[in-house]
């Protein structure tokens, strides 16, 4: 795939007004105090415990991080004197965080309030208990702080896995999509693919708002697949499973015609199953997207089928098999059980 196919876009950051905006988490926010920094930028998509910052133990904190006050972090505060309570309070909020969470319902001290208006720090109160808010704080920037690529090509939904087609333009993906779906299967994106990371290694593509349910196809245009085909023709992201990547047939002089190696293509950082398909004119190139499908699907399970072809030809042979002796490097997943696969939306 060409340089030019594939567009990295440069890490988001997420402002503290963004945070609190009205049903932008799964749990309600309130600013309690220090309206003036809501412009301030969260860039970290995990959240901290603020505990020893309390006892003025600095080193670790990390001003791109949320900070936590959870019920332990504000007893602990409560049975502090008041000269003491406002050194600590005024030490965490005067190092430039972004923002500070109360959680719990639990309400700021005055001098709480007092320090965030003074340094312009914004107090932040969630009505849920810390591990509840937590996890919708977490959901929440995993999307907005995602690394994210924009990929040139087409992404369909076959059998459940997610495949990304990739070609040079006019070689066919989007007619290829079209029978896809013709058979029972879901567009996800056409011509523009969205792509971003969810923990751990796992990639995830989408349409643009733009060009969602819509296919461009030549000769017919534009097609609303969920207009022609009905909402289940369609579905608004999938993990990438596999990349095929659809080539001319006189394009290379070699194939892979054992499949015993693995390829990988790499988006956004993760290394991704590739399989390089020949086309020309006639040859029913949905019909192998499926059995490739199908074929990902076994190697999930743990099944090679060619490598074990192969390994019973050696066998038979008094050879050793040369499939298990690759270098565990150029194996980043087949070496090993596949990743959790985790739970999609329809």
């Amino acid at each position: 795939m060409s340089i030019a196919l594939q567009t990295n876009l440069a890490p988001r950051t997420v402002t503290v007004e963004t945070l609190v905006t009205p049903n932008a988490l799964a749990v309600p926010l309130s600013v309690a105090a220090g309206r003036g920094g809501l412009g301030r930028e969260i860039r970290h998509p995990r959240i901290q415990k603020s505990g020893l910052s309390l006892v003025g133990h600095f080193e670790g904190l990390s001003v791109d991080r949320v900070q936590i006050l959870g019920q332990t972090e504000m007893s602990f505060l409560a049975a502090m004197a008041t000269e003491a309570r406002v050194k600590a309070l005024d030490g965490l909020l005067g190092r430039g965080i972004c923002c500070v969470l109360v959680t719990a319902g639990l309400d700021p001290f005055p001098e709480m309030l007092a320090a965030a208006d003074f340094h312009g720090c914004p107090v932040v109160v969630s009505g849920a208990r810390s591990s509840t808010t937590i996890n919708a704080m977490h959901a929440f920037l995993d999307d907005r702080l995602a690394l994210r690529a924009n990929v040139h090509g087409v992404f369909v939904d076959v059998f459940g896995v997610g495949i990304l087609l990739l070609g040079k333009s006019g070689i066919g993906k989007s007619e290829c999509a079209l029978e896809l779906v013709q058979r029972g299967h879901r567009l996800v994106a056409d011509d523009l693919v969205e792509c971003f990371l969810r923990p751990p290694e796992n990639v995830y593509g989408s349409a643009t708002e733009l060009l969602k349910n819509h296919l461009e196809v030549r000769g017919l245009g534009v097609l609303n697949i969920k207009d022609l085909f009905g909402v289940a023709a369609v579905r608004d992201r999938k993990r990438v499973d596999l990349v095929i990547h659809l080539l001319a047939h006189d394009a290379e002089t070699t194939w892979d015609r054992l499949g015993i190696d693995d390829e990988w293509h790499e988006l956004v950082g993760v290394k991704i199953p590739r399989r390089r398909i020949p086309v020309r004119p006639g040859k029913n190139t949905a019909n192998i997207i499926e059995v490739a499908a199908r074929n990902e699907l076994l190697r999930q399970a743990g099944i090679h089928s060619a490598r074990a072809f192969h390994a019973r030809l050696a066998q038979s042979l008094g050879l050793v098999d040369p499939s298990t002796t690759h270098d565990e490097e150029a194996l980043p997943r087949a070496a090993s059980a596949p990743p959790p696969r985790p739970t999609e939306p329809v």
